[in-house]
């Protein structure tokens, strides 16, 4: 099945809406395959895991492994990556369907912030509690405008059971809440989440692989544990607008124009990624 690479007017309108829209088949089945083939393969994703509670800033490099703990004790790991390279990874983040996309929902063009690779394991996957990223990226990126936005893949099968993606719809209207630090996570302000809890419908993304969701960095998202049997990884990519530039340096990239990749770069770079290995 071949995507059309802009979404339709109907999509936009329920982004417009409802601060997200989930694009089914947006990577076919054996794209889906590769992406998770490559995640199993990459031995780096273990050997360079570190706590992220134990490191500021300053410390991080632009590849970099992550663990993220609830107050239960289970952790999430999560392979971030502020640049674009040649692995499949990148591919994906520079590819025609997502980028472009982002771009008309956005408004404006877009280039890359980062990607992550998001491993909830089996049994052992953590909580994350109620934010909006851009509660992190207007600080730690300098961002003065909510002009950002990220597109989710799911490499396997999210469900409630294995922790997928909890978002409430139209929350990205209220604009970005204050955000304070609970056991080593960024949250807001719960008293507003309550608030808003009551007045907005709560949306389980439960997703086949190869789904995607493009949501606003002002969405409100959040994640339960994984006690299943099953892992759940999703594949999430992050992008700035051209028009949001950063005021100061941060770890993240300034504007940079990104080089976008046709659709079937992909599959190449995913099989030749998983032949050298």
């Amino acid at each position: 099945m071949v995507m059309p690479t802009m979404l339709n007017d109907q999509q936009l309108a329920d982004y417009s809406e409802n601060g997200f829209v989930v694009v089914d088949h947006l990577f076919d089945a054996e794209e889906a395959d590769l992406l998770q083939k490559v995640a199993l393969a990459d031995q780096a994703l273990a050997e360079q895991a570190t706590a992220a509670t134990q490191m500021d800033h300053s410390q991080k490099h632009a590849a970099r492994m992550l663990t993220q703990g609830d107050s239960a004790g289970r952790k999430t790991q999560f392979w971030v990556d502020d640049n674009v390279g040649d692995d499949l990874y990148s591919a994906i983040a520079r590819c025609r369907r997502v980028v472009e996309p982002m771009a008309q929902i956005l408004g404006d063009e877009v280039y890359h912030w980062h990607h992550k690779m998001m491993l909830k394991h089996a049994r052992s996957g953590g909580a994350f509690l109620w934010h909006q990223d851009f509660g992190y990226w207007h600080a730690t990126g300098h961002c003065l405008f909510p002009h950002m936005g990220s597109c989710m893949i799911a490499v396997n099968r999210t469900t409630r059971e294995n922790g997928c993606l909890q978002v409430l719809a139209g929350s990205h209207h209220i604009g970005l809440m204050h955000h304070t630090r609970v056991d080593g996570q960024a949250t807001a302000d719960p008293d507003r989440v309550q608030a808003a809890e009551a007045k907005l419908p709560l949306v389980h993304l439960e997703l086949e692989p190869g789904t995607g969701v493009f949501f606003h960095c002002n969405l409100l998202h959040r994640s339960d544990q994984n006690r299943s049997e099953n892992p759940r990884w999703t594949l999430i990519c992050c992008y700035n607008t051209a028009g949001n530039d950063p005021y100061k340096d941060s770890h993240h990239p300034r504007y940079t124009p990104l080089k976008i990749l046709d659709d079937p770069c992909v599959k190449d770079i995913g099989r030749a990624q998983l032949g050298q290995r």
